[in-house]
Protein backbone atom coordinates (compact mmCIF):
# COMPACT_ATOMS: atom_id res chain seq x y z
CA UNK A 1 0.00 0.00 0.00
CA UNK A 2 1.21 3.40 -1.04
CA UNK A 3 0.88 6.32 1.83
CA UNK A 4 1.66 10.19 1.31
CA UNK A 5 1.75 12.72 4.26
CA UNK A 6 1.27 16.04 2.90
CA UNK A 7 0.99 19.14 5.35
CA UNK A 8 2.34 23.10 5.52
CA UNK A 9 6.05 23.72 5.84
CA UNK A 10 6.78 22.92 9.90
CA UNK A 11 3.64 20.99 10.22
CA UNK A 12 5.65 17.84 11.23
CA UNK A 13 4.78 16.11 8.27
CA UNK A 14 8.22 14.51 7.67
CA UNK A 15 8.86 13.69 11.45
CA UNK A 16 5.27 12.02 10.88
CA UNK A 17 6.70 9.96 7.89
CA UNK A 18 9.55 8.80 9.87
CA UNK A 19 7.79 7.74 12.86
CA UNK A 20 4.91 6.01 11.02
CA UNK A 21 7.88 3.78 8.60
CA UNK A 22 9.23 3.36 12.11
CA UNK A 23 6.40 1.73 13.28
CA UNK A 24 5.91 -0.63 10.69
CA UNK A 25 9.03 -1.82 10.48
CA UNK A 26 9.46 -2.36 13.91
CA UNK A 27 6.33 -4.41 13.46
CA UNK A 28 7.70 -6.33 10.83
CA UNK A 29 6.67 -4.98 7.53
CA UNK A 30 8.38 -4.09 5.02
CA UNK A 31 8.87 -0.96 4.52
CA UNK A 32 10.44 1.60 1.75
CA UNK A 33 10.45 5.88 2.47
CA UNK A 34 10.47 7.99 -0.27
CA UNK A 35 11.93 11.50 0.25
CA UNK A 36 10.06 13.36 -1.95
CA UNK A 37 10.20 16.82 -0.44
CA UNK A 38 12.89 19.64 -1.69
CA UNK A 39 13.80 19.89 1.52
CA UNK A 40 15.82 16.52 2.50
CA UNK A 41 15.12 15.56 5.91
CA UNK A 42 13.52 12.36 5.86
CA UNK A 43 17.16 10.36 6.22
CA UNK A 44 18.15 12.17 9.38
CA UNK A 45 14.68 11.84 10.69
CA UNK A 46 15.29 8.56 10.18
CA UNK A 47 18.49 8.10 11.71
CA UNK A 48 20.89 8.11 9.06
CA UNK A 49 24.01 10.31 8.22
CA UNK A 50 24.01 10.93 5.07
CA UNK A 51 21.80 11.17 1.78
CA UNK A 52 21.08 8.04 -0.50
CA UNK A 53 22.14 8.81 -3.82
CA UNK A 54 19.26 11.43 -5.92
CA UNK A 55 16.94 9.39 -8.17
CA UNK A 56 16.68 12.71 -9.38
CA UNK A 57 20.00 12.70 -11.20
CA UNK A 58 19.95 9.19 -12.12
CA UNK A 59 16.40 9.96 -14.22
CA UNK A 60 17.56 8.37 -17.81
CA UNK A 61 19.16 5.49 -15.90
CA UNK A 62 15.81 4.82 -14.61
CA UNK A 63 14.07 5.68 -18.00
CA UNK A 64 16.32 3.28 -19.60
CA UNK A 65 15.22 0.50 -16.97
CA UNK A 66 11.31 0.80 -16.88
CA UNK A 67 10.54 1.32 -20.62
CA UNK A 68 12.07 -2.14 -21.34
CA UNK A 69 11.21 -3.73 -24.78
CA UNK A 70 8.13 -1.81 -24.74
CA UNK A 71 7.37 -0.72 -28.98
CA UNK A 72 5.71 2.44 -27.72
CA UNK A 73 8.48 3.88 -26.35
CA UNK A 74 11.69 3.90 -28.88
CA UNK A 75 14.05 5.73 -26.18
CA UNK A 76 14.56 7.17 -23.06
CA UNK A 77 14.74 10.36 -24.36
CA UNK A 78 11.31 10.21 -25.39
CA UNK A 79 9.91 8.94 -22.03
CA UNK A 80 8.16 11.77 -20.10
CA UNK A 81 7.60 11.74 -16.40
CA UNK A 82 3.99 10.64 -16.84
CA UNK A 83 4.79 8.24 -19.42
CA UNK A 84 2.65 5.15 -18.46
CA UNK A 85 3.09 1.44 -18.57
CA UNK A 86 2.52 -0.50 -21.48
CA UNK A 87 2.81 -3.93 -22.68
CA UNK A 88 6.34 -4.78 -22.63
CA UNK A 89 7.65 -2.02 -19.87
CA UNK A 90 9.20 -3.32 -16.88
CA UNK A 91 6.94 -3.46 -13.96
CA UNK A 92 8.52 -3.34 -10.66
CA UNK A 93 7.54 -5.36 -7.70
CA UNK A 94 7.68 -4.17 -4.11
CA UNK A 95 11.05 -6.11 -3.62
CA UNK A 96 12.23 -4.45 -6.82
CA UNK A 97 11.95 -1.30 -5.54
CA UNK A 98 13.33 -1.97 -2.39
CA UNK A 99 16.45 -3.34 -3.68
CA UNK A 100 16.98 0.24 -5.98
CA UNK A 101 20.11 0.43 -6.19
CA UNK A 102 19.88 4.31 -4.89
CA UNK A 103 18.77 3.83 -2.04
CA UNK A 104 20.09 3.06 1.68
CA UNK A 105 18.62 0.98 4.72
CA UNK A 106 18.17 2.68 8.44
CA UNK A 107 19.58 1.37 11.61
CA UNK A 108 15.48 -0.01 11.81
CA UNK A 109 15.67 -1.49 8.42
CA UNK A 110 13.72 1.35 6.22
CA UNK A 111 14.73 1.51 2.73
CA UNK A 112 14.84 4.96 1.82
CA UNK A 113 15.16 6.32 -1.41
CA UNK A 114 15.12 10.43 -1.86
CA UNK A 115 14.23 12.58 -5.27
CA UNK A 116 17.08 14.56 -4.27
CA UNK A 117 17.81 18.61 -3.46
CA UNK A 118 18.68 21.25 -5.68
CA UNK A 119 22.44 21.38 -6.82
CA UNK A 120 24.49 24.20 -7.64
CA UNK A 121 23.53 23.63 -11.83
CA UNK A 122 19.87 24.04 -10.26
CA UNK A 123 19.63 27.14 -8.92
CA UNK A 124 17.72 29.59 -10.70
CA UNK A 125 16.70 27.11 -13.96
CA UNK A 126 15.50 24.18 -12.91
CA UNK A 127 12.06 23.28 -11.62
CA UNK A 128 11.94 20.88 -8.50
CA UNK A 129 9.15 18.71 -9.96
CA UNK A 130 11.82 17.49 -12.68
CA UNK A 131 13.66 15.99 -9.86
CA UNK A 132 10.11 14.29 -8.06
CA UNK A 133 9.35 12.69 -12.12
CA UNK A 134 11.73 9.56 -11.00
CA UNK A 135 9.24 9.18 -7.85
CA UNK A 136 6.51 9.27 -10.46
CA UNK A 137 7.51 6.83 -12.92
CA UNK A 138 8.54 4.41 -10.16
CA UNK A 139 5.39 4.83 -8.45
CA UNK A 140 3.34 4.24 -12.10
CA UNK A 141 5.52 1.09 -12.76
CA UNK A 142 5.23 -0.27 -9.48
CA UNK A 143 2.51 -3.28 -8.30
CA UNK A 144 2.95 -3.88 -4.53
CA UNK A 145 0.39 -5.87 -2.47
CA UNK A 146 -1.01 -5.73 0.84
CA UNK A 147 1.28 -5.33 3.58
CA UNK A 148 3.62 -3.94 1.45
CA UNK A 149 4.42 -0.71 2.52
CA UNK A 150 5.61 2.45 0.53
CA UNK A 151 5.37 5.97 2.46
CA UNK A 152 6.22 9.54 0.79
CA UNK A 153 7.18 12.76 2.53
CA UNK A 154 5.70 14.91 0.23
CA UNK A 155 6.81 18.72 -0.76
CA UNK A 156 4.84 21.25 1.56
CA UNK A 157 1.56 22.76 1.05
CA UNK A 158 -0.51 22.72 -2.03
CA UNK A 159 3.03 22.71 -4.30
CA UNK A 160 2.33 18.86 -4.04
CA UNK A 161 -0.49 19.50 -6.64
CA UNK A 162 1.94 20.37 -9.37
CA UNK A 163 2.56 17.33 -10.58
CA UNK A 164 -0.12 13.82 -10.98
CA UNK A 165 2.00 12.09 -7.81
CA UNK A 166 -0.90 13.15 -5.13
CA UNK A 167 -2.45 10.66 -7.34
CA UNK A 168 -0.36 7.83 -6.83
CA UNK A 169 -1.51 6.77 -3.24
CA UNK A 170 -4.15 4.21 -1.59
CA UNK A 171 -4.27 6.94 0.82
CA UNK A 172 -3.15 10.56 1.79
CA UNK A 173 -2.60 11.99 5.32
CA UNK A 174 -2.92 15.65 5.92
CA UNK A 175 -0.68 16.58 8.87
CA UNK A 176 -2.25 19.42 10.57
CA UNK A 177 -1.45 21.44 13.09
CA UNK A 178 -4.30 23.16 15.54
CA UNK A 179 -3.47 26.48 13.98
CA UNK A 180 -5.80 28.62 11.15
CA UNK A 181 -2.55 27.90 9.19
CA UNK A 182 -2.49 24.48 9.59
CA UNK A 183 -6.23 23.88 8.77
CA UNK A 184 -5.99 26.17 5.40
CA UNK A 185 -3.85 23.72 4.18
CA UNK A 186 -6.18 21.05 4.69
CA UNK A 187 -9.45 22.89 2.94
CA UNK A 188 -7.01 23.69 0.27
CA UNK A 189 -5.57 19.96 -0.09
CA UNK A 190 -9.44 18.72 -0.45
CA UNK A 191 -10.43 21.47 -2.77
CA UNK A 192 -8.08 20.23 -5.13
CA UNK A 193 -7.92 16.37 -4.19
CA UNK A 194 -11.62 16.32 -4.69
CA UNK A 195 -12.25 15.57 -8.32
CA UNK A 196 -10.03 12.78 -8.15
CA UNK A 197 -11.32 10.34 -5.79
CA UNK A 198 -8.13 11.33 -3.43
CA UNK A 199 -8.54 9.33 -0.09
CA UNK A 200 -7.55 12.07 2.34
CA UNK A 201 -7.17 11.46 6.28
CA UNK A 202 -6.01 14.84 8.57
CA UNK A 203 -3.55 13.79 11.77
CA UNK A 204 -3.39 16.72 13.96
CA UNK A 205 0.14 16.63 15.42
CA UNK A 206 1.54 19.29 18.38
CA UNK A 207 -1.65 18.94 20.04
CA UNK A 208 -1.39 20.36 23.75
CA UNK A 209 -5.24 19.02 25.24
CA UNK A 210 -8.83 18.61 24.24
CA UNK A 211 -8.78 22.55 23.03
CA UNK A 212 -6.94 21.58 20.75
CA UNK A 213 -8.49 18.25 19.61
CA UNK A 214 -11.89 20.37 19.59
CA UNK A 215 -9.90 23.05 17.15
CA UNK A 216 -9.23 20.28 14.60
CA UNK A 217 -12.92 18.79 15.08
CA UNK A 218 -14.71 21.99 14.25
CA UNK A 219 -12.10 22.50 11.12
CA UNK A 220 -11.88 19.08 10.06
CA UNK A 221 -15.22 16.96 11.24
CA UNK A 222 -15.06 13.11 10.28
CA UNK A 223 -12.08 13.47 8.13
CA UNK A 224 -9.81 14.10 11.48
CA UNK A 225 -8.65 10.42 11.72
CA UNK A 226 -6.32 10.98 15.25
CA UNK A 227 -3.71 13.24 16.76
CA UNK A 228 -0.18 13.09 18.15
CA UNK A 229 0.34 15.03 21.19
CA UNK A 230 2.99 17.09 21.92
CA UNK A 231 6.26 14.74 22.59
CA UNK A 232 9.03 15.44 24.67
CA UNK A 233 10.38 12.03 23.25
CA UNK A 234 9.96 13.54 19.25
CA UNK A 235 11.48 16.77 20.37
CA UNK A 236 14.39 15.18 21.68
CA UNK A 237 14.96 13.43 18.14
CA UNK A 238 14.77 16.66 16.55
CA UNK A 239 16.93 17.86 18.44
CA UNK A 240 19.49 14.75 17.81
CA UNK A 241 19.32 13.27 21.14
CA UNK A 242 18.95 9.47 21.70
CA UNK A 243 15.30 8.31 20.46
CA UNK A 244 13.59 4.57 20.08
CA UNK A 245 10.20 4.15 19.09
CA UNK A 246 10.05 2.33 23.00
CA UNK A 247 10.04 6.40 23.90
CA UNK A 248 7.29 7.50 22.68
CA UNK A 249 4.29 8.44 24.99
CA UNK A 250 1.47 5.91 25.06
CA UNK A 251 -1.13 7.76 23.78
CA UNK A 252 1.48 8.75 20.09
CA UNK A 253 1.91 5.12 19.70
CA UNK A 254 -1.58 3.94 19.74
CA UNK A 255 -1.81 6.92 16.94
CA UNK A 256 0.89 4.94 14.84
CA UNK A 257 -1.29 2.28 15.23
CA UNK A 258 -4.87 3.81 13.94
CA UNK A 259 -2.74 4.83 11.13
CA UNK A 260 -1.74 1.41 10.14
CA UNK A 261 -5.22 0.29 11.07
CA UNK A 262 -6.47 3.01 8.55
CA UNK A 263 -4.37 1.98 5.46
CA UNK A 264 -4.65 -1.74 6.66
CA UNK A 265 -8.53 -1.56 5.87
CA UNK A 266 -8.34 0.53 2.49
CA UNK A 267 -8.88 -1.75 -0.88
CA UNK A 268 -6.60 -0.54 -3.44
CA UNK A 269 -8.05 0.74 -6.40
CA UNK A 270 -6.21 -0.53 -9.65
CA UNK A 271 -8.90 0.79 -12.23
CA UNK A 272 -8.57 3.73 -10.79
CA UNK A 273 -5.22 4.09 -10.69
CA UNK A 274 -4.79 2.88 -14.39
CA UNK A 275 -7.31 5.83 -15.29
CA UNK A 276 -5.51 8.84 -13.57
CA UNK A 277 -2.29 7.76 -15.10
CA UNK A 278 -3.65 7.88 -17.87
CA UNK A 279 -5.45 11.23 -17.73
CA UNK A 280 -2.37 13.09 -16.36
CA UNK A 281 0.10 11.74 -18.85
CA UNK A 282 -2.14 13.17 -21.77
CA UNK A 283 -2.82 16.44 -20.20
CA UNK A 284 1.37 16.70 -19.77
CA UNK A 285 1.30 15.34 -23.52
CA UNK A 286 -0.78 17.93 -24.77
CA UNK A 287 0.22 21.09 -22.16
CA UNK A 288 4.11 20.69 -23.10
CA UNK A 289 5.22 17.69 -24.35
CA UNK A 290 4.20 16.91 -27.42
CA UNK A 291 5.78 20.16 -28.19
CA UNK A 292 8.86 19.52 -26.92
CA UNK A 293 9.62 16.17 -28.07
CA UNK A 294 7.72 16.84 -31.28
CA UNK A 295 5.66 14.03 -31.40
CA UNK A 296 2.20 12.88 -30.41
CA UNK A 297 2.50 11.11 -27.13
CA UNK A 298 -1.09 9.98 -26.52
CA UNK A 299 0.52 7.18 -28.66
CA UNK A 300 2.62 6.00 -25.36
CA UNK A 301 -0.68 4.81 -24.24
CA UNK A 302 -1.29 0.98 -24.57
CA UNK A 303 -4.92 0.65 -24.47
CA UNK A 304 -4.87 -3.13 -23.83
CA UNK A 305 -2.54 -2.87 -20.52
CA UNK A 306 -4.41 -3.97 -17.29
CA UNK A 307 -2.99 -2.19 -14.19
CA UNK A 308 -2.59 -4.55 -11.37
CA UNK A 309 -0.96 -8.19 -10.59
Amino acid sequence: MRVAFVGKGGSGKTTMSALFARHLAQQGAPVVAIDADINQHLALVLGLDRQPEPLGEHLTEIKERLRGDNPRIPSAAEMIKTTPPGRGSRLLSFDDLAADPYGLTTPDGVRLLAAGAFNADDLGVACYHSKIGAVELLLNHLVDGPGEYVVVDMTAGADSFASGLFTRFDLTFLVAEPTRQGVSVYRQYLEHAAAYDVAVAVVGNKVHGPEDVEFLRAHAGDDLLGWMEHSPAVRAMEQGRHFALDDLEPANADALSLLRKSVDEREKDWARFGRQTVEFHLRNARAWADERLGRDLAEQVDPDFVYGP
